[in-house]
């Protein structure tokens, strides 16, 4: 049986599918990458998908062939797609994993990292995305909403006060999965945040943005629907 690569379709700017684009290329995956838009969301997409979010991966029908299915913990059943972005993290990461970005030697490192990416997700990103939002229009709540957000990046930066990486001296999944949101943060005020306490996430995160792989991660393709082209993404 032929099998076709699976699709991903992403958003450029957009965290949860930056975090997923980043995850595929680090298991050196290969997917069709189709580049959308929230004002314009494909109807193939939202067929698949009717949430109506990215990232969404359509999957090719591997499981039923056996190819790697017994590593897989993710619970899909067979299921044809992935639409929830640590989901695809994961389902990259368990199919090659080339960095141990999962530390798969150290049975606690996953389910730690996992608590921290969903208080990321549940906490630190709802008060983030308040925080954009009063900058950008000049509301007097902007200073209570950055407040709201230091906790958790000065629990980052104690983290790489330690250590060069979230989880110690190498890259991992927790790196990858918080970068995109790390870098909005660094962005709402950026003299503030170029001033404040956080010089190793200031270093770390620099770091981040001028590798490769996030050159990579970050290029910008022609709209699909625009041109119905795909593009592959990864090796």
């Amino acid at each position: 049986m032929v099998m076709t690569l699976p699709i991903l379709y992403s958003l450029q700017n957009c965290p949860y599918a930056m975090r997923a684009r980043l995850a595929i290329l680090l298991a050196r995956q290969r997917v069709m990458l189709r580049p959308i838009v929230m004002k314009n969301k494909p109807a193939k997409m939202l067929a698949v998908s009717p949430k109506g979010t990215v990232p969404v991966l359509v999957l090719e029908a591997e499981t039923e062939a056996g190819h790697g299915a017994e590593n897989y913990d993710l619970k899909l059943n067979n299921q044809s797609i992935i639409d929830e972005s640590l989901d695809i993290m994961l389902w990259a990461l368990k199919r090659n994993d080339p960095q141990d970005l999962l530390r798969s030697q150290h049975p606690d490192a996953l389910p730690e990292m996992l608590k921290i990416i969903e208080e990321n997700d549940k906490q630190f990103k709802p008060s983030l995305e308040q925080y954009k939002h009063a900058k950008r229009f000049h509301e007097d709540t902007e200073e209570q909403y950055r407040l709201a957000c230091e906790p958790f990046i000065q629990r980052l930066e104690q983290r790489l006060a330690q250590h060069e990486f979230f989880m110690g001296a190498t890259p991992s999944l927790l790196d990858y999965a918080l970068l995109p949101f790390v870098r909005q943060f660094s962005k709402v005020n950026r003299q503030l945040y170029l001033n404040g306490p956080y010089t190793h996430l200031q270093h770390w995160l620099n770091n981040q943005l001028q590798s490769r792989l996030y050159a990579q991660a970050m290029f910008k393709y022609p709209l699909w629907l625009d041109t119905h082209q795909e593009f592959v993404l990864g090796e």
